[in-house]
């Protein structure tokens, strides 16, 4: 009995050694003393290690033993240190700056031996992009933005003021942004990628979850192109080993040398030419199995970049017991720059923990994100032994500072003063902007719109006053939801005629309701081709008036519900009392551009003839929207689908009810839609296009206003949009019978101007679009434009051809500005 008691003794206290874990502590220095940042310390057998912060510093806990660590940075010798632990250790890490040997044999005239083991790696691309079998990891990821210059007034703004308010010193440099993650992540190659947020820690805001994604920041040279993250460029970014890479490319050898038995190779990469989106810096290749070993790549304004200057990424690998290569680290360097204002900061990701072909469900992951409640809760204590990377000096006080002054951000006197402050009237403001009211502390708000902003001239009202004020009340701050109550007020000074409407809309359980009644002017074509602006410039000053009004009183209920299956299902009930009106003001700046005024009726441009008698409409409409879409992203409280790859396809029914509420009209209506935009095909650009179709089951009794309307132009400037025809009329063309459009547009996102050296700096996006049309009356009518865009003002040339001979065969140039 005494030996088993002992036996069992020996053993627990044998056990208890095994998975006793002690904390490693050190940093990694050069040959000189001065840190490496971000250099990577991990268990050679694979799967276990971490990486220094931006002072070279790292921890990483292990359990009792001996352990052989490897230590490595782009640009360094590898290091190994055998260790054993029994305690708490501290370890100083000295790496020696890589010297690659380069081989008298392959200096000479011919062509760079790097070229030889390229194609090898090209060649290679497809294996090792499809080989990753099924894994798991622990992704830890920080982020760090800092102002690194700011002026002290911008726009009249006060910014010491804005920057004391966060956390700034007194030359409006400092973190602005601070952030930590940790995450599992599920990856079955080579598309399936599923994250589970373990943690967040977001400086300044307790409340919020970071913004780091291990989504965000996956990056596959083996891929032909990576996109990096949207706005970066017009174009993905070609990699140093994509199929096509040597016509990208200049290649050269600057050494090789030997590292855990394996040749690795260092490869400068040079782009071939300017304002391209191209890499430039090195890439490390391994002899025989001719994998990347490791990225040193920078990406500047030559490579036609957006918001930044330059972007540094540095990625290393390391080999797991499986044979296969995952990245233990990835890290993004970035400087830019905007007016007077310089930004600097990185995105730095630590994997660990990798176990190989786990246990997985089989098929498709829909869910790519998983962030369940409390991952924003946990203390100092949790993220002093969680974290990989240590806190600097810098970021544990911005932590600090930030915490307390979110404290005080979040208390009902500085809430006050804040409104205080805001909510003063300013007369210029409000002319030109309109004015908010806001209520922080019990998240309420009050805006009305600016004043200058709501006059605008036609000729049925002649100067008229559209003025509109809403209230906002945050009701559901788990969900994000709001409830609004909204008014509009309309006076015409010509026709001294007065509208207003009031509605409402509010979450009611998982759906959204909308109410609204009473009156108010409307364009005639109901898709609002025309915005009231750009018709209040054409016709003051050029005697166009292309828009037609006609006035309605209503009263109108909808509904809108997302089931789980990514099916948006909407419903809608109104009643409206529709009035043809005459026009009742001719005037124009210039008196010679009156002849060109025309009537309110676009079918009797020199006559005022009511267009229809007065009549009363009652319809119900019901619709259903689905895009394909079957990923998500599950939030405490809320799940959020993705955008599909595969269109968008939407069928509407709408019933004109005869009798009910003296309605006048019988018709049914079914239209159906189907669309995508920005479909990337890699560095050749992203087609657009939008197909809609309709039908009248019945058209028995309905009205102008019911007719299936189309977006037309005639004006220089307009609104263009996808499915805006250039040279089509705005309303001659409506059609009370079958009707089908298409649109397709193709961005060559500047693959033809960044050739041309005086358009490089521009970076104007090419567009080539087609247009069509078909209705009941008009057989075949079909448009083609060419153009220029920038920023959201374009240039198009267009032309028209239809078989109707007095369709076809125009031409104009149209200036697009994109108001929303």
């Amino acid at each position: 009995m005494l030996k088993s008691v002992f036996t069992l003794i020996l053993f627990i206290a044998a056990l208890s050694a095994h998975t006793q874990s002690y904390l490693l502590t050190g940093q990694v220095t050069d040959e000189h003393g001065n840190p490496v940042p971000f250099a990577s310390i991990y268990k050679q057998e694979g799967g276990v290690g971490t990486a220094a912060n931006s002072e070279g510093l790292f921890r990483l806990r292990l359990p009792a033993g001996e352990h052989q660590l490897l230590a490595r940075a782009v640009g360094y010798r590898q290091t190994a240190e055998r260790l054993t632990l029994d305690r708490d250790t501290q370890l100083s890490i000295v790496l020696h700056t890589e010297a690659y040997l380069l081989d008298e044999v392959v200096i000479g005239n011919g062509e760079d031996p790097a070229y030889a083991i390229i194609r090898k790696a090209i060649r290679s691309r497809k294996q090792h992009l499809n080989e990753a079998a099924p894994y798991t990891a622990r992704v830890y990821i920080k982020g760090v933005q800092r102002l690194l210059q700011a002026p002290k007034k911008f726009l009249g703004i006060d910014l010491d003021e804005i920057g004391r308010e966060i956390g700034l010193d007194s030359n409006r440099t400092g973190i602005v942004y601070l952030s930590e993650s940790e995450s599992r992540i599920r990856v079955h190659p080579p598309d399936d990628f599923h994250e589970e947020m373990i943690s967040s820690k977001f400086s300044g805001n307790n409340q919020a979850f970071s913004f780091n994604r291990a989504a965000d920041l996956k990056l596959n040279f083996y891929e032909n192109h990576q996109p990096i993250f949207d706005g970066l460029s017009a174009r993905p970014f070609v990699s140093p080993i994509a199929d096509n890479a040597l016509s990208y490319y200049r290649y050269r050898l600057l050494g090789t040398t030997e590292e855990n038995g394996q040749v690795v190779h260092k490869i400068e990469v040079t782009p071939r030419r300017k304002a391209e989106p191209l890499y430039q810096g090195d890439i490390y290749i391994l002899e025989d199995s001719w994998r990347i070993y490791g990225i040193n790549l920078l990406l500047t304004k030559e490579a036609s970049i957006n918001i930044l200057d330059t972007l540094h990424i540095r990625q290393e690998f390391i080999p797991l017991q499986s044979g296969q290569w995952q990245p233990s680290s990835i890290r993004f360097d970035f400087v830019g720059g905007l007016f007077s204002f310089r930004v600097g900061g990185y995105f730095a990701a630590v994997y660990s923990e990798y176990a190989m072909n786990p246990e997985m469900q089989r098929g498709k992951l829909n869910e790519v994100l998983r962030i369940v409640e409390g991952v924003n809760k946990r203390d100092s204590v949790y993220w002093a032994e969680h974290r990989p990377l240590p806190l600097t000096e810098e970021e544990r006080v911005d932590y600090l500072r930030k915490d307390s002054l979110q404290r005080r951000r979040e208390s009902k006197e500085y809430l006050d003063s804040v409104d205080r402050k805001a909510n003063r009237f300013k007369p210029q403001s409000f002319l030109l902007g309109g004015y908010t009211y806001r209520n922080r502390a019990q998240r309420w708000r009050i805006s009305m719109d600016g004043l200058a902003t709501s006059v605008g001239y036609n000729t049925v009202e002649g100067l008229a006053l559209n003025y509109g004020a809403r209230y906002v009340k945050r009701v559901d701050t788990i969900l994000d939801r709001d409830l609004t109550v909204y008014g509009n007020a309309r006076y015409g000074f010509i026709n001294k005629r007065f509208n207003g409407y009031v509605g409402t809309s509010f979450p009611l359980a998982k759906s959204f309701v909308n109410l609204s009644a009473g009156s108010d002017m409307q364009d005639l074509n109901n898709r609002g081709a025309l915005p009231p602006l750009f018709n209040t410039i054409s016709t003051a000053f050029f005697g166009r008036n292309y828009l037609k009004l006609y006035e309605r009183t209503f009263a109108r209920t909808a509904w809108r519900y997302t089931l789980p299956a990514n099916v948006t299902l909407t419903a809608s009930a109104a009643w409206e009392n529709r009035l043809w009106l005459p026009n009742r003001s001719g005037y124009t700046f210039w008196e010679q551009n009156e002849p060109y005024l025309t009537s309110n009726n676009p079918f009797t441009p020199h006559a005022d003839i009511p267009l229809f008698d007065e009549n009363q409409s009652f319809k119900i409409s019901l619709g259903a929207m689905y895009d394909f879409g079957t990923q998500y992203e599950t939030y405490p409280h809320r799940r959020v689908y993705l955008p599909s790859k595969w269109p968008t396809l939407s069928v509407n029914y709408t019933k004109g009810i005869p009798g009910v509420f003296g309605g006048d009209t019988d018709y049914d209506l079914v239209t159906a839609r189907l669309h995508k935009t920005e479909i990337g095909l890699g560095l050749y650009g992203r087609v657009s296009f939008d197909i809609q179709g309709g039908a009248f089951l019945n058209n028995k009794r309905l009205y102008y206003t019911d007719y299936g309307h189309f977006n037309g132009t005639k004006t220089l400037v307009s609104d263009q949009h996808l499915t805006t025809f250039l040279l089509l009329d705005y309303y001659l063309h409506s059609t009370a019978g079958n009707f089908v459009e298409g649109h397709g547009e193709y961005n060559l996102s500047t693959l033809l101007t960044s050739k041309v050296p005086l358009l490089r700096k521009l970076k104007l996006q090419e567009i080539i679009g087609v247009h069509y049309l078909h209705t009941s009356e008009m057989e075949h009518y079909a448009e083609a434009h060419v153009g220029l865009e920038w920023q959201r003002l374009r240039v198009m040339y267009a032309r028209s051809f239809s078989s109707e001979s007095g369709l076809r065969g125009k031409d104009a140039i149209r200036i697009g500005l994109r108001l929303f």
